[in-house]
C-alpha cells in the first residue's frame, strides 16, 4: 500500500473516482491508497495459485477471483491477490464482494507488514472467511490461517517446494512447487 493520495472522503465519492479510474486505489478508513504495480515474480505467483484453483474446483460451485475483483468489508474496500467464493457470491453494486470464502495475499516489500497486521484485522471481520494465505515471494513459504471459531485463527508455516498445504474449506491442495512453478530467485 502507497500513500493516501486524499486526506479523507466518503465511500460513494471512492466508488464514483474508482470506476473510472486505470489505476486501482484501496479505501481504508475513509483514506485512499493507491495500489502499486506488482513484480513479475508476484505476477507468477498469483498466476500459479489461481491456476491450480481453478483447476481443481471447476466441477465444483467455487469460484476463483483475481486481484481486479474489490472486496467489500464494512465501509473499507480492498483488493486481495485472490479471492475464492463456495457460496453463491454476494456483490453490493455487482462489483464489490462480500463474502469471499478463501483470501490470499502475496506479499511484497512495501505490504507485508500491512497484510499481516491491518488488512488481515479487515478481512477478520467477514464472517464468510475461513482461511486466509500469505504467500512469500522470496522463498518458498506460505502463512496460513484457518478460522478455528469467531475470534481464533489458527496459523500454520509451509515453507519449502516439497510441501504441500491442504486447504479444509476448498477441500483441496496447494504444492508449493506449483505455487512457485518457473520462480527464479536471485
Amino acid at each position: 500500500m502507497s500513500a493516501a493520495t486524499e486526506l479523507k472522503t466518503d465511500p460513494q465519492s471512492y466508488l464514483k473516482q474508482e470506476r473510472l479510474s486505470k489505476e486501482k486505489h484501496e479505501f481504508i478508513n475513509h483514506e485512499i491508497f493507491a495500489m502499486s504495480g506488482a513484480s513479475a515474480t508476484h505476477n507468477l505467483i498469483v498466476l500459479n495459485i489461481g491456476a491450480e484453483l481453478r483447476s481443481q474446483l471447476k466441477q465444483g460451485p467455487c469460484l476463483t477471483y483475481p486481484s481486479d475483483l474489490r472486496v467489500q468489508v464494512a465501509d473499507n474496500y480492498v483488493y486481495p491477490d485472490i479471492s475464492v467464493v463456495c457460496e453463491k457470491p454476494e456483490f453490493i453494486d455487482q462489483d464489490n464482494l462480500l463474502n469471499p470464502q478463501i483470501i490470499i495475499e502475496v506479499l511484497s516489500p512495501s505490504t507485508a507488514d500491512y497484510d499481516r497486521g491491518g488488512k488481515f484485522a479487515l478481512y477478520r471481520q467477514l464472517g464468510s472467511l475461513q482461511e486466509y494465505l500469505l504467500v512469500a515471494q522470496d522463498r518458498p513459504y506460505i502463512e496460513h490461517y484457518v478460522r478455528q471459531d469467531t475470534h481464533s485463527w489458527l496459523l500454520n508455516e509451509y515453507q519449502g517446494l516439497e510441501t504441500i498445504l491442504t486447504l479444509p474449506s476448498l477441500q483441496c491442495q496447494l504444492a508449493l512447487n506449483e505455487v512457485y512453478a518457473k520462480v527464479v530467485w536471485e
